[in-house]
């Protein structure tokens, strides 16, 4: 295959997206809307016969007082990962970018390499020898990741093991899914533990009530973030950030993202944020109230987003990242037992790579980020 790259305009990305079953959100042209301290750029790329067979969005972050530019595609970009002329993909990809004045390239290839399933994690959660999620014999795995990972170490891609390492949004390696495609939401629900069904009849019975809500909620969706913000020990995202992401991603698509908000005797104790790019639905931000936890308002909401999901015939229900530790004495082992219990699988993916095009301005700017 003989390939071309060139900037595509938003208009022929956004049609290139939408002809595909799903992609990441963070792919869309209007992600780049979305991260306004970034430049964004539409890459394409052409087959000899002029079609248009895959695409990335580039975000550019110029470095302090330089006129040089790490550039970034999170969860990208959208190709064929399997192809075995990888490099064919990736070359012209590289030469473009130090043209447009990037110093690096980082990328995050959409690959998974292995699942678990809910038995698989809990089986590891309860096993002494068992202290990372790697420690646990996979339901699946697949070999072709292993064959990208090492066409792009011969590449000359690198990628940090150490958790956290490098620079920019680093998205998470590992992540919850709970798969709909060929279930009924009888199945669904019947893969929740025992506590999760629990709970989510415990809330029914407390006359907790879940509300999509809009635009003009997202201050009351920031409060309850802040709270949360402050009781989890994390800088919370100003209002003006999800509103500019309201804005931005429903303009692109009406039903791109969504508000939701768990009620009880009148008052918001729990909302998140949902986000949509074809069958592929997001759980992306979660929000709770320090007060009324045991009407157990957050498990009604996912209840209530993946009923949502599936009625949009949604493939897969994501919730985001997860550690991959499986000791409770790590402070993001709450995440994945609380996962775990929709009875979905953990995914890891291939992680982000980098490519210095200028390996003195990627050390130094890698040292400036972790010293921030």
């Amino acid at each position: 295959m003989s390939l071309t790259l060139r900037t595509i305009s938003r208009e022929q990305h956004l049609a290139y997206i939408n002809s595909l079953p799903s992609a990441s959100h963070m792919q869309v042209p209007a992600w780049g809307d979305v991260k306004a301290d970034w430049r964004s750029e539409s890459l394409g790329w052409f087959d000899r016969t002029g079609a248009l067979v895959g695409a990335g969005l580039v975000l550019y972050r110029q470095v302090p007082r330089v006129k040089r530019y790490l550039a970034y595609l999170p969860e990208g970009p959208v190709i064929n990962w399997f192809a075995p002329n990888l490099d064919e993909w990736l070359k012209p990809m590289l030469a473009h970018l130090k043209q447009q004045g990037a110093f690096s390239v980082k990328m995050g290839p959409p690959v998974v390499i292995r699942r678990w399933d809910a038995a698989a994690v809990k089986a590891g959660i309860q096993s002494p020898d068992a202290r990372r999620l790697r420690d646990v014999e996979a339901t699946f795995i697949e070999p072709r990741a292993f064959e990208v990972a090492d066409r792009l170490r011969r590449m000359g891609w690198q990628q940090e093991e150490s958790e956290g390492a490098g620079f920019g949004d680093v998205q998470p390696r590992y992540v919850f899914q709970i798969p709909l495609r060929g279930r009924s939401l009888d199945d669904v629900h019947k893969g929740f533990n025992q506590l999760w069904r629990r709970n989510i009849k415990k809330a029914e019975k407390a006359g907790v009530q879940v509300v999509r809500g809009g635009y003009d909620e997202l201050p009351a969706w920031q409060h309850l973030y802040e709270v949360t913000a402050e009781r989890d020990k994390f800088r919370p995202r100003p209002l003006t950030y999800f509103q500019r992401m309201w804005k931005v991603l429903n303009a692109e698509d009406p039903d791109r993202m969504r508000l939701y908000f768990a009620m009880h005797e009148g008052e918001a104790v729990a909302a998140a944020t949902m986000l949509i790019v074809g069958g592929h639905v997001w759980y992306s931000y979660g929000a709770s109230a320090n007060h009324k936890r045991e009407v157990r308002p957050s498990n009604a909401m996912q209840w209530r987003m993946l009923q949502d999901a599936y009625a949009l015939k949604a493939d897969v229900y994501d919730l985001r990242g997860i550690g991959d530790s499986l000791e409770d004495t790590d402070h993001l082992f709450g995440l994945i037992q609380f996962k775990v219990g929709t009875g979905g699988e953990a995914a890891e993916y291939l992680g982000e790579w980098d490519f210095p095009l200028n390996k003195l301005l990627h050390k130094a700017f890698d040292i400036y980020m972790s010293r921030r």
